[in-house]
Formats: C-alpha cells, structure tokens, sequence
C-alpha cells in the first residue's frame, strides 16, 4: 500500500507518464462490482416481473382436487315412485341405504376465466405502477451509486492534491531552515530563525503524516468502491475548473435560469416521480375497496366424481355420483357487516396522507434545487476570487524570499508567507471539489446525471457549467 501511496503521488505531481483515470471510469468500475448496482439490477428485474403477472392476470386458471378416506353416507328417499318394464308404477316407494366408514375418493376439476372484475382490474394497474416504481427505485439507487463514486473519487482528489501542496512546503521549509542554519553558523542570523525554522519544520512534518493518512483513507474507500485495488491506483484528474482563466472562452456557458431548473426538477426528479408512484398505488387501493370493485363474474367449467362403498344398516352398499357444470357464475356481495365501508375510509385517508408526501417531496426538492443552483451562480466569481488571492499569495512569498536574501525579511516572515499560499492554494482545492460536486448534485435533482456530466465534471475541454437537455 506505502509503494502504491507513492506511485499515486508521484502520478500526481506530473512525474508519471500514465494518463489520469477520470471520474467517468471510476463509475464505470463501481458499476462493474459495486453491491448496490447489484441491489438496482435485482430491484429493476423484480419491477419486470410484477409487470408479467399483471398481463396474465385475465388468464384462465385451472386447478384439481382430490379428497381420499374413511366416508359415510346415509341416503333416505320415501313417497318415491317406481317403475319397470312389464309393470305398472308403484307410489309411495321408500329407498334407504347407508355405509358406515367405509373408504371413499372424491375427484374435481375446475377452469375458471374472470369475464368482469374491478377488483382485479384495479389490481392489475397497482402491478404496472408498481413496476415504474422499481424502475424508479432502481434509477435512485443508481444515481445515489453515481454521487457516492463521485464524493469518493474527489476526497481522494483533494487528499493526494493537499499531501502534495505539504510535500511542497515541507520541501521549502527544510530549505529555509537550512539556510538560517548557516546564517546563524556565519553569525548572520539570531539562533531564533533556527528555532522558528525548526518548529515549523515539525509543525510540517506532522501535518504531512496526517495528511498521508487521509491518503490512504480516501485511496482505500475509492479502490473498495471501484475494484481498482487490485492493481496500482491510476493518477486522478482533478475537477474541471469554473472559471474562464483556465477554460477556453467558448467552453465556458451561463446556468440556465433557477425557473427551468424548478420546472424541470417538478417533473423529472426521481424523488417526486417515485412519490407521484405512490400516490397512485394509494388511489388504486382505495378503488379495490369500493363495493362495486367486489362484483365478479367469471367463466367456470367444472367436472367432478364421488364413490363411496363398504357396508351399512342394510348391507353391502356402492355410491357413485358425477357431474359436470359449464357456465357463468356471478358474485355480488350483499353485506359485509360495515367492513368495506370501514376499510374504504382508512385507504382514503392513506390516499391524503401519500398526496401530502408527495407536496412535501416537491417542496424538499425546490428547496436543494434552489440552493445548489445558488452554489454555483456564485461558484465562477468565488473561483476568481480565490484565483486572485493564490496570486497574491505567491507574488508575496516571491517577495518575502528576496526580501529575505537581502535582510529586509525574517524567517519567520518567508515561513508565514509559505503558509499563507499553502492555505490559499488549498482553499482554492476545496472549492473546486465542493463545485463540481454541486454541478453534479445539481444534475440529479433534474435527473440527469448521466456518464457525460460525469465526464465533464472533470473535464476542461467539457462545458463547465452544467446544462438541461
């Protein structure tokens, strides 16, 4: 890990010939391995499925039935009449028979095909809607995947980028400390720039190692995230920068206006289009528990078969029936002791509660749309800014040290005005990260965060600002 650290930062200084990995093959390797692509995959086939048994719901069912045992039966027929070839009818005929446990099977089949049922209409729609909703929970969780690969893959932008700014200094530190060294040995320096050039070498040093640290902290999570941990890490680009100074003119494009994002994002983010999802599974709840929803008429064919034997009040005895049924069978419910009417209330209620949350949802979304789109209104004249003041600073330390060479500069004055371009240099850092991040978050919230955002995010030769397509 320490030789892969050092490649990595190597890399990054611009001592390796190996072209930067950009953010838009991190996620292509997250997307290769992660779990959760896994669990989005899994959700999406399992949406696929619930869409297939909503087109099979009209198709006839067939099932059989078979019943064995010990049976008895006690059959009693009186003021029956009685014929026979030959003989004139006898009334007033009684026929008995019975069979004490003896053993019996009975057989049926049955087909049955829904003509009318609201019900199951209603049951169908809730499958389709079901469906778009994995659709749109599988999106989410893959676009949830997309701003974790990218938070990752940027702290460990922004870690090897700050441990290279402190090798840097640390570099500088050491040199001016050698040469208050030899200032004081010649007699040219108090012993105090030896002591504040050793105390911020040290200050320096410690800052280095916990720099390196969250190297191989953010290094490790990417390579976890990505796979790539089974071979060096590649060196990362760093986001693409905002402001025009270092993007060429034509590259460079204004936010569309804060009213296109917001109407964008009401129709098109994953959050209110899932809530919208709800509210209509609520609405087709409520529908199958109308008492018009329970009337069912279905198609039926039906054959089945009896046969009894064994012995009884009269002797031996054998029964044997069959019968056959083909036709329609209606079903209307006549009272259901107010439990319908009950139940219809509490999946109305549940019907308001998800058109709240789908308010709330709308009104959530508006609001980090709102903000984000702020962000990055302000973003490029904030870049400029700290472009500006990384200028001054390192026009101060050029100053500072030749300054420093003729006496009119302490030690003390060259390690501040290190310090102070390290920190503006890092400020600068952060906030190109925190940019790129917002374009991004800014592009989920409309849902388009695709691998083309994802690639100009950092990508000079990319439009910096973000657009709707």
């Amino acid at each position: 890990m320490r030789k892969l650290l050092l490649s990595a930062a190597l890399l990054a200084c611009g001592l390796g010939a190996a072209q930067a990995a950009d953010l838009r093959e991190a996620w292509l390797a997250a997307r290769q391995q992660h779990p959760d692509m896994a669990a989005a995959d899994a959700t999406r086939a399992a949406g696929e499925a619930r869409r297939m048994q909503a087109s099979r719901l009209w198709n006839p069912t067939v099932s059989a039935q078979a019943t064995g045992g010990a049976m008895g039966s006690r059959t009693s027929a009186q003021g029956a009449a009685f014929s026979m070839p030959g003989a004139a009818q006898t009334p007033g005929v009684g026929f008995d028979t019975s069979v004490h446990s003896g053993p019996g099977a009975r057989l049926g089949i049955e087909a049955r095909m829904p003509l009318y049922n609201p019900e199951r209409s209603a049951q169908g729609r809730q499958l389709m809607l079901s469906a778009d909703l994995a659709e749109l929970q599988a999106a989410s969780q893959q676009q949830q995947l997309m701003l974790k690969t990218a938070q990752q893959y940027f702290a460990a932008v922004l870690a090897q980028q700050q441990h290279t700014l402190l090798l840097r200094q640390q570099e500088a530190t050491d040199r001016a400390l050698q040469e208050a060294q030899d200032r004081f040995a010649l007699g040219d320096a108090p012993v105090t720039d030896v002591r504040e050039a050793q105390a911020r070498a040290l200050e320096l040093a410690a800052q280095v190692q916990a720099a390196d640290v969250e190297v191989q902290t953010a290094l490790q999570a990417l390579a976890q995230a990505t796979g790539w941990h089974a071979k060096p890490l590649p060196p990362l680009q760093g986001p693409a920068p905002l402001s025009g100074q270092t993007v060429p003119a034509s590259a460079s494009t204004a936010l569309p206006p804060l009213t296109q994002w917001l109407d964008t994002a009401t129709q098109d983010n994953l959050q209110v289009r899932t809530q919208a999802q709800m509210l209509a599974l609520a609405e087709q709840e409520a529908t199958k528990a109308t008492r018009s929803a329970s009337i069912k008429v279905d198609l039926v064919a039906q054959a089945g078969a009896d046969r009894l034997s064994g012995s009884g009040r009269w002797g031996s005895a054998s029964n044997s029936a069959s019968q056959y049924l083909v036709g329609v069978q209606i079903q209307v419910p006549l009272s259901t002791g107010g439990q319908l009417e009950a139940r219809q209330q509490e999946l109305l209620r549940m019907q308001d509660k998800a058109q709240a949350d789908l308010d709330s949802t709308r009104l959530t979304v508006a609001q980090q749309v709102r903000a984000t789109w702020l962000q990055l209104q302000s973003g490029v004249a904030r870049t400029q800014a700290l472009e500006a003041a990384r200028a001054a600073s390192q026009m101060r330390l050029d100053a500072t040290q030749l300054g420093r060479q003729v006496g009119d500069r302490t030690t003390l004055d060259l390690l501040q005005a290190q310090n102070d371009a390290l920190q503006s240099q890092s400020r600068l850092l952060q906030h190109q990260v925190r940019m790129a991040q917002e374009q991004l978050q800014l592009m989920a919230l409309v849902n388009r965060l695709d691998e083309a955002a994802l690639q100009a995010a950092t990508d000079a030769q990319q439009i910096s600002a973000p657009a709707l397509h």
